[in-house]
């Protein structure tokens, strides 16, 4: 007779703690295709980033009022200090400028001044926006709706009038009487100083 197996009575509720702690795991794998993950609720709630810019402004006009010749400390007075001056290109000024929105390409211009010497000889730059096509971009918010006239024609007028002549504007109310209090005078002629 062979002896038989015995079931410890300990090992059957361990092996059936185990089962059950391996299909909770693997049921944690399907949870992500069943509920929304953090990354698709993060494309509708996202956080403030901080509008950047970055190196020196510089516009058409400026860029215009360079002229080859100009001295150092002349070119300094209209573009401002460069953004990068290096050692090993003594003769060559750069003026970066980037702006990083939220919600907007980046903007990047670049503009290059070229010396010999103490004197300017040349630039190069990217298409640069004048300067009211530059403030215009930094308000994003602003709509592009067509301005309204401010100036009525005759017509106008004509027809505000009529419409207007029937109601008289009521009268402005009585200004309040000045106070019957009166006051010695500051200085009296003969008095000292």
């Amino acid at each position: 007779m062979q002896p038989q197996a015995r079931i410890r009575s300990g090992a059957w509720p361990r092996s059936a703690l185990v089962l059950a702690a391996c299909m909770a795991l693997g049921a944690c794998s399907s949870v992500g295709e069943k509920m929304p993950s953090a990354s698709s609720v993060a494309g509708f709630v996202t956080p403030y980033k901080v509008d950047v810019l970055q190196g020196n402004v510089v516009t058409r006009e400026q860029a215009q009022a360079l002229q080859p010749g100009m001295a150092r400390d002349q070119v300094r007075g209209v573009l401002g200090s460069p953004l990068l001056a290096s050692v090993f290109h003594a003769d060559r000024w750069d003026y970066v400028f980037t702006l990083k929105r939220q919600g907007q390409p980046p903007q990047q211009r670049r503009l290059t001044v070229f010396f010999k010497g103490d004197i300017m000889d040349r630039i190069e730059a990217d298409e640069l926006p004048s300067e009211t096509e530059f403030v215009s971009s930094l308000d994003s918010r602003r709509k592009t709706e067509k301005v309204p006239p401010l100036e009525a024609t005759e017509e106008q007028l004509k027809a505000f009038q009529a419409r207007n002549a029937g109601s008289a504007p009521a009268p402005a109310p009585a200004a309040p009487a000045a106070p019957s209090t009166s006051y010695p005078p500051l200085e009296t002629s003969g008095a000292p100083r």
